[in-house]
């Protein structure tokens, strides 16, 4: 079971540049708005290209998709978790969530 992360905490560790954090929707929903600095990944490019993206094995890593519904953050941090990485957590709100509380994102 991957371990959550709120809304308030991910804010201030995206203050402090403490974490990466990944977008685990499909490319056009990315293009339409992200959280601030997240990258793209989706579960079927996770094993070709979580090495490049995620050097780290060890750093802090938070997944994110659209809302509590949806299924793709989940995804994309079990096969982080089952590639090695350590510390991913999951903010199961999603961006629906951190748009409506008024949080900035990028296009």
């Amino acid at each position: 079971m991957t371990a959550l992360i709120t809304r308030d905490e991910l804010a201030r560790e995206l203050e402090t540049g403490s974490l990466t954090v990944i977008d685990a929707l499909p490319a056009e929903y990315y293009a339409r708005a992200h959280l601030p600095g997240a990258l793209n990944l989706v579960e079927a490019d996770v094993e070709a290209k979580a090495s490049q993206l995620l050097p780290n094995k060890d750093a802090a890593i938070v997944t994110y998709c659209s809302n509590p519904a949806c299924p793709n953050s989940g995804q994309v941090a079990a096969k982080l978790t089952a590639l090695g990485y350590t510390n991913v957590r999951k903010y199961p709100e999603g961006i629906q969530d951190w748009t409506e509380a008024g949080f900035p994102v990028e296009h």
